[in-house]
């Protein structure tokens, strides 16, 4: 009505329309506060002498906003474009000046930043705020940039300054070429010797970002520098994924044969940290140009090494997302061969191997289903306890048991979840219960899994669950009645407590099967569970539990 109208609303009518705002930018409600923030804007574009006195009013509740650690997506964005109006059309008192002032001014308070009240999340959208003004008002921002180059220099900043300028610099720099500012480079490279890891992964940041807006000058020296700084690499490699996810694919087209064959020259590095970034980069890349990239990472996987096979694996991973693609039918072609490194030789490339599978699965179960009937034998293998990969550890006067598997069966049972949700009818319900049961009597991790997959399986599949209670009830009974030994330390009563609840939702959403009364010993166990105290207090406090689901209550009559 505003943007069609505008002529119609009067100074009184929009003052009414102004005096119920600020009670709606509020950030218990998101939404309410995004329409509200793009009327204003709506306003500020067509009558923005409306907008002359919110400096007391609306605009604190805005910066109020700006530093919630619940900002994000639409929310973030209306505030951005409402920034940028109100400079343009200089509909407030209030200019590029003052509201960069606004801005930065907690960040600038010892007693807030010391507290850390000032949240995380806060420090990027202020940073995403600032570089909003800054390309509405380029004339007056080069004197800013400037500013915050010497707050991240000046050794009497505060650390949340210095985050807040790297950032700023970063958010920055993806729209400004900063081609006349001659120190910045040796500037950011020394933020990432700081002590402060914030600082660090601020300074990654910035230079990726920076690499954005001025791609011929500044990835030639973040290549060089990845090659020559073996120290800094995680944090170079960090500033290189930035700027392969923030760049269109024809921006990147010109630079992938320098960045691919760089990264495959890291794709061994023995720290995972390391190597997963680079499989996220090459991952990304390979998404610019499929049909190109995607044959040499497969060639790659009979070459390499187990630490660059699992690389190249978790590389496959990062191409498959929730929305469809131009790869898409070619992996659906190729995916298969990725995936016979579930047989791998290597334990830790067998895992991501399932990770990948997992992933697969939950974003684009059709590149995996035709696949199914060969690749499940292997996933139900890698679900069972190897004893040549469980080893004692001597820790002083103590023996600690060290499972190599545990990592890699999590992985399975983790998959078969997945499969549950996107590919039920591919499975044989029966064979996949066999390992659901196998993982009822696994560790603390893989119980905890096996739990909640039987309280969907009893959703799912009732009548197959209720074949096999006989077999079910027994690890549950085992779990919930086992009694943590007396002078254990803290943990472990606090871990057996949360297995107990855990199986006992289970139990929960078996009784809720209608069929359930068939099987003598769920029928025995849920009157030991009515006859003992404790677990009955157990059962009752789950009622109505959201993790339990609809779970009809259990007589205790």
């Amino acid at each position: 009505m505003v943007t069609n109208y505008s002529d119609s609303f009067k100074p009184p009518l929009i003052e009414s329309i102004l005096s119920e705002v600020p009670a709606l930018i509020q950030e218990s409600d998101m939404h309410i506060s995004q329409v509200a923030i793009t009327l204003m804007t709506c306003m500020a574009k067509v009558c923005p002498s409306s907008l002359s006195k919110i400096g007391g009013t609306i605009l604190p509740e805005v910066l109020n906003l700006v530093h919630s650690p619940l900002l994000q997506g639409g929310a973030l964005n209306s505030i951005l474009e409402f920034f940028q109006v109100l400079v343009a059309t200089k509909a407030n008192n209030m200019g590029y000046s003052d509201l960069l002032k606004a801005l930065r001014g907690p960040f600038y308070d010892s007693k807030l930043t010391d507290s850390m009240s000032v949240h995380k999340q806060s420090y990027y959208s202020v940073a995403k705020c600032i570089a909003a003004l800054s390309t509405a008002c380029p004339k007056e921002a080069s004197g800013v940039v400037t500013n915050l180059i010497q707050e991240v220099k000046n050794p009497k900043s505060s650390e949340s300054v210095r985050i807040l300028s790297l950032l700023c610099l970063g958010e920055i720099g993806r729209f400004m070429n900063f081609e006349g500012q001659k120190e910045l480079k040796g500037v950011i490279m020394e933020a990432f010797g700081s002590p402060n890891e914030e600082v660090k992964s601020a300074a990654s940041f910035a230079l990726g970002n920076i690499c954005v807006g001025n791609l011929g000058e500044y990835l030639p020296f973040m290549l060089k520098e990845i090659g020559s700084q073996p120290k800094r690499q995680y944090l170079l490699l960090h500033s290189l994924k930035e700027m392969i996810s923030a760049l269109s694919a024809e921006s990147l087209k010109p630079h992938v044969e320098n960045i691919w064959s760089l990264l495959f020259k890291h794709c061994e590095c023995a720290e995972e940290g390391t190597r997963n970034i680079v499989a996220e980069c090459l991952g990304k890349l390979t998404l610019v140009s499929p049909s190109e990239l995607l044959p040499r990472l497969k060639k790659q996987l009979s070459s390499g090494s187990p630490l660059s096979r699992s690389t190249v694996v978790t590389a496959v991973k990062f191409t498959i997302v929730d929305h469809p693609m131009p790869i898409d039918s070619l992996l659906k072609g190729c995916i298969g061969d990725f995936l016979k490194t579930l047989q791998d030789p290597d334990l830790n490339v067998r895992r991501v191997a399932l990770v990948m599978f997992n992933s697969a699965a939950h974003n684009k179960p059709s590149l995996i289903r035709g696949l199914l009937t060969s690749l499940l034998p292997h996933l139900y293998k890698e679900t069972q306890i190897r004893k040549d990969l469980v080893r004692e550890v001597e820790m002083g006067p103590f023996k600690h048991t060290v499972d190599d598997g545990l990592d890699v069966r999590k992985a399975a049972f983790e998959c078969m979840y997945t499969l549950l949700d996107s590919c039920l009818d591919c499975l044989d319900i029966f064979e996949f219960l066999n390992h659901v049961e196998e993982g009822l009597k696994d560790h603390y991790d893989i119980k905890m899994l096996t739990f909640i997959m039987l309280a969907r399986l009893s959703k799912l599949c009732p009548a197959a669950v209720v074949q096999r209670l006989d077999r079910l009830v027994e690890p549950l009974k085992a779990t919930c009645t086992t009694k943590v030994k007396a002078g254990s330390v803290k943990q472990e009563f606090e871990k057996q407590e949360e297995l107990r609840r855990s199986a006992m939702r289970a139990v929960a959403a078996l009784l809720s099967i209608s069929e359930v009364e068939k099987s003598p010993a769920m029928a025995d166990f849920a009157n030991q569970i009515r006859s003992n105290a404790e677990m009955a207090t157990i059962f009752e406090s789950l009622q109505g539990d959201p993790l339990t689901g609809a779970v009809e209550s259990m007589d205790t009559s």
